[in-house]
């Protein structure tokens, strides 16, 4: 076949419908390896975050529904690792892939590009420039997070928060247990990227924590407690080296609706508070109190860890890692990136900061065959300038994440944003922006950063074929303008069998 066959083809070729993929259900994902945080049957979810400055649609990763154009979204289990046609699809050749992406590389809104196109049936690299070239990955970043956070913890791993008894009669110990997510809102108002939250979504609640909390300390005759609350679980400096206290708050493991000012603000960066953790006890001081229980004085951090062994008053338990995964993939949330970021460091046995958090992944991802040369991590969201990972990388945590030898890692790509529908992409892949072929055949992780933009994911081209894909750009042209020139590369890919 010919570079430049359109959706003509693909509609003769495959009947999978907008993927030409088999499904996936994202329930299936295989679990092994350990994890501070044990994992546990109760329900959990989370609510809205945010990435850095990436275009969001208001439609979550697991749903369905219909874009700006009136669509109908696919469905977000419908993951493109393999195509119908299966591995005897045609690969396309170098010089296929060199006649179609010609035109679309040599936009000058591009800037300075690298990129890489694989075949992710195995990860072998098909064409690229500047494949091996470190380059700023901006969220991009996430996939490295991710990967090794679902190599480390076993997928269906919640992280807890809990209320223990203290080392004096009437004092209680509200324990962080790095779960961004936990709301203080009632149920019914809870949703997440602007949809109510299902069983598998629902957020941790204070309010039950402090209902189970109350029923306990009445149980035993205790109606007035002093409160103090844990923070041990990490270590180092909680505050990012870029943070603005609305793209990211303080990376605390005791926090509620990740910070926010407003828990129901549908802003891309919303205003944070000063404190995460004290604004988490006083929420939960004021809701025991409402359950009859009075707590003296203003709650207070804890002197030392709490006991492992003391008394459990109550415990709520976040979704699982895997959902948390899919979830911070989709709207490309950095407070919860960096908080899975720690729970991979915890499991790799490194201190839960930001140093040991990329110590943790970068060497996660060694111990996976991941080619480290040139990957530079500091952060686990992307948000600090300073990281640097080759396009090439980013196709291989793609490949690794759609291997059969690695079932656990499938959220990875039932994460990624769909183009045109979901998350990061729901705005883009639109009827004016040259891509529109593409939108629901791309799913992929967005990057921005101030004159960098950055697009790694997955595409099936016309004859079946899925690739995997990254494009790294460094230019002045306004935002909107290079994103526009990126998705119209990634169309050029799945317009083309390109032999």
């Amino acid at each position: 076949m010919r570079a430049g066959v359109g959706a003509g083809h693909r509609r003769r070729g495959t009947a999978a419908g907008l993927f030409g993929a088999a499904v996936l259900v994202a329930g299936t994902v295989l679990t092994s390896g350990g994890a501070y945080a044990q994992p546990s049957p109760s329900p959990g979810g989370h609510t809205a975050g945010h990435g850095e400055g990436d275009e969001r649609s208001p439609v979550p990763s697991g749903s369905a529904a219909p874009s700006a154009a009136g669509r109908p979204a696919p469905a977000a289990t419908g993951v493109l690792t393999a195509a119908e046609a299966g591995p005897t699809a045609g690969v396309p050749t170098l010089q296929g892939l060199q006649q179609a992406l010609a035109g679309a590389l040599g936009d000058k809104s591009l800037g300075t590009v690298t990129f890489a196109v694989a075949d992710a049936a195995g990860g072998r690299l098909l064409y690229g420039s500047g494949a091996d070239t470190p380059a700023t990955p901006a969220s991009t970043t996430k996939l490295a997070t991710t990967v090794a956070a679902l190599s480390l913890i076993p997928a269906d791993t919640r992280l807890s928060t809990r209320v223990v008894k203290g080392t004096d009669p009437d004092r209680i110990t509200l324990v962080g247990g790095g779960d961004p997510t936990l709301t203080a809102l009632p149920a019914d108002q809870v949703q997440i990227g602007g949809l109510p939250a299902d069983a598998d979504t629902a957020p941790a609640s204070l309010d039950a924590l402090a209902r189970q909390t109350a029923a306990a300390l009445r149980a035993v005759g205790t109606t007035t407690v002093r409160l103090d609350y844990d923070l041990s679980l990490y270590s180092g400096n909680p505050q990012h080296k870029n943070h603005d206290a609305a793209n990211i708050a303080l990376v605390t493991p005791l926090m509620i609706d990740e910070g926010k000012v407003d828990p129901k603000s549908r802003e891309e960066a919303p205003a944070r508070v000063a404190d995460p953790a004290a604004q988490a006890a006083d929420a939960f001081a004021a809701l025991l109190k409402a359950q009859g229980i009075t707590v003296d004085g203003k709650a207070r951090p804890s002197a030392a860890p709490a006991p492992a062994a003391a008394p459990v008053l109550g415990r709520v338990d976040s979704p699982t890692v895997a959902r948390l995964v899919e979830r911070l993939l989709t709207t490309s949330d950095n407070t919860l990136a960096e908080a899975i970021a720690r729970q991979a460091a915890l499991a790799a046995g490194q201190p839960a900061s930001f140093e040991g958090a990329a110590t943790a992944v970068t060497q996660e991802l060694a111990r996976l065959g991941v080619p480290t040369a040139g990957v530079v991590l500091n952060d686990g969201s992307g948000l600090h300038p300073d990281n640097a990972i080759p396009p090439a990388v980013l196709v291989h945590l793609l490949a690794l994440a759609a291997s059969d030898q690695h079932p656990k890692l499938r959220p990875v790509l039932t994460g990624l944003p769909i183009a045109g529908f979901t998350g990061t992409l729901g705005k883009r892949f639109g009827v004016n922006s040259g891509a529109a072929e593409a939108a629901g055949l791309v799913r992929a992780k967005t990057g921005s950063l101030s004159g960098v933009n950055t697009l790694a994911g997955t595409v099936v081209d016309a004859d079946g074929r899925l690739l995997s894909f990254a494009v790294m750009t460094r230019t002045a042209a306004p935002a909107d303008t290079a994103r526009a020139a990126m998705d119209r590369i990634v169309a050029r890919l799945a317009a083309c069998g390109c032999h």
